[in-house]
């Protein structure tokens, strides 16, 4: 017998496939909208998270919307009202519309039992939701457009269902005032038991925590300043301290909660991974980097920097170094990091090398800005987690005697100041310091000069800009430019006294 026989005869003896019918509960639809028409009250039960849509038979959608729609008008809802709203020649299952309703309030259940009625009806359909990404997936990947690459598929489901996971809740609207003095208490209790006492994230920058309150959850925090200020060396700074001093607490249910420190995301969009690596092993031994690359080290130096590899192996820091990423495509990562391995502080190095989602916005640049800093505020509150995003400034501050960096230096500011709700700016004043040096011959402006140095040599400010929940001013830091290390500035006050 061939193979295409042996296949044909399998055909006629298998029993005809069986279709499986969406997951649903007709009962307890009916059950929900029976204790709504007998009592109203119920209505306000699950109004905050189940819609019509919700229901799978439509016959039941249409009761609820109907009950809705009046209820809210400041009507009552009974099966005498709706009747007049439904068309009277409709069959269900051989009964008329004015018996199915009467049928529902005459087997209905008490209103205790809504909720629970209504929870099971909107886990039923996100169910069935999942059921159609599920098909969608399928059916696109064996018809894709010849424009439409495998990635945008797996970013498009990874986006709908990450809105699927964030929309199944059941809470919502007015809470009593004693859940949002216990949510604040809690709060206070968790800044208590984390290092420095603080609400958000500590930077490990003792002076900018204190000005800060550390980094705070859903914030977007814009870190600006010209080429050679220490940008990305502040921003690697702080994401090695928030992974360095992460403590994780093992639930009962098997998941993890971040009780100090965090896991941190970091988007390279300009160094390759390699170089952020070598510039935090350099931050960490004290090593500079460029000795590294060029391996004019000793032994000894080798020895510091496998010991400062070992430890940070174990840190919960992870990077995409993918250029060139548009603003969607870094939320889905963004959200796959969170959902797969937690995340309590996103960094982005830097702003203006994301793309906008669409051509239109590419044509122009400010409106191309504006899409990603509102795009990225609402990241911030979907994940909830403060998102640190470096913005480079525009060169009319080199065009002033006072370089010292403003809101209105920020490229394209309006919408970048307007998102924002922290605006760091990093300034060196050494770094210009140097650019301005005299002929040596002129010993007079020359000593002057080298005096001038001592002061800002190996000094850093940070300016808070912009702060919505605290105060604007300046923070002074060390900044070790070997190294590329920042760390708080040592005081005379703060030196401890000799014994």
């Amino acid at each position: 017998m061939s193979p295409a026989d042996s296949s044909a005869l399998r055909q006629v003896n298998d029993p005809a496939p069986s279709f499986r019918s969406a997951p649903h509960n007709i009962e307890a639809e009916q059950a929900l909208l029976g204790a709504i028409l007998v009592n109203n009250e119920a209505f306000y039960r699950v109004s905050d998270f189940l819609e019509p849509q919700h229901f799978f038979e439509p016959i039941n959608q249409k009761i609820y919307e109907l009950s809705r729609d009046l209820i809210r008008a400041g009507k009552i809802a009974t099966p005498i009202t709706l009747k007049t709203f439904l068309d009277a020649n409709v069959d269900i299952g051989g009964i008329t519309v004015a018996q199915y309703l009467a049928r529902l309030a005459a087997e209905a259940t008490t209103i205790i039992n809504a909720e629970d009625y209504g929870r099971t009806i909107y886990d039923l359909a996100v169910r069935r939701s999942l059921i159609i990404v599920g098909e969608d997936m399928v059916n696109v990947a064996y018809d894709a457009p010849v424009d439409f690459s495998p990635r945008d598929q797996i970013e498009e489901a990874e986006r709908r269902l990450y809105e699927l996971a964030e929309s199944g809740r059941y809470d919502g609207g007015f809470q009593r005032f004693a859940n949002a003095l216990t949510s604040a208490v809690d709060m206070a209790a968790h800044a208590y038991q984390r290092d420095g006492k603080l609400s958000g994230l500590a930077t490990g920058l003792e002076d900018l925590d204190r000005m800060m309150g550390g980094l705070q959850p859903s914030d977007l925090i814009i870190l600006a300043g010209r080429p050679g200020m220490g940008k990305s060396a502040l921003a690697t700074n702080i994401g090695y301290n928030v992974a360095k001093a992460w403590i994780g607490e093992v639930r009962p249910d098997g998941h993890t909660v971040t009780t100090n420190g965090g896991i941190v995301g970091f988007f390279s969009l300009e160094m390759s991974a390699e170089q952020l690596a070598t510039r935090m092993i350099a931050e960490q031994t004290g090593i500079p980097s460029s000795h590294i690359r060029r391996g004019g080290i000793s032994e000894a130096d080798f020895e510091r920097i496998k010991d400062a590899t070992i430890e940070m192996q174990g840190l919960p820091f992870y990077i995409d170094e993918t250029g060139g990423l548009s603003i969607a495509q870094l939320a889905a990562r963004a959200r796959r990091l969170k959902r797969q391995r937690g995340m309590d502080l996103m960094v982005i190095d830097y702003l203006q090398l994301l793309q906008g989602s669409t051509r239109r916005s590419s044509e122009n640049r400010v409106q191309e800005i504006t899409e990603i800093t509102t795009k990225l505020k609402a990241l911030a509150k979907e994940l909830n987690v403060p998102i640190l995003a470096l913005s480079q400034l525009s060169r009319q501050v080199e065009s002033r005697d006072d370089k010292k960096p403003q809101l209105s230096d920020l490229r394209e500011s309006g919408s970048i100041e307007q998102d924002a709700d922290v605006v760091l700016f990093v300034f060196r004043e050494e770094y210009y310091h140097k650019m301005r040096k005299p002929l040596e011959s002129d010993r007079e402006k020359f000593a002057q000069w080298m005096a001038d140095g001592e002061k800002v040599e190996g000094k850093a400010e940070i300016i808070i800009g912009k702060q919505r929940h605290g105060p604007t001013g300046n923070v002074e830091l060390q900044f070790d430019a070997m190294v590329t290390r920042f760390s708080s500035l040592a005081r005379p006050d703060q030196v401890p006294a000799r014994t």
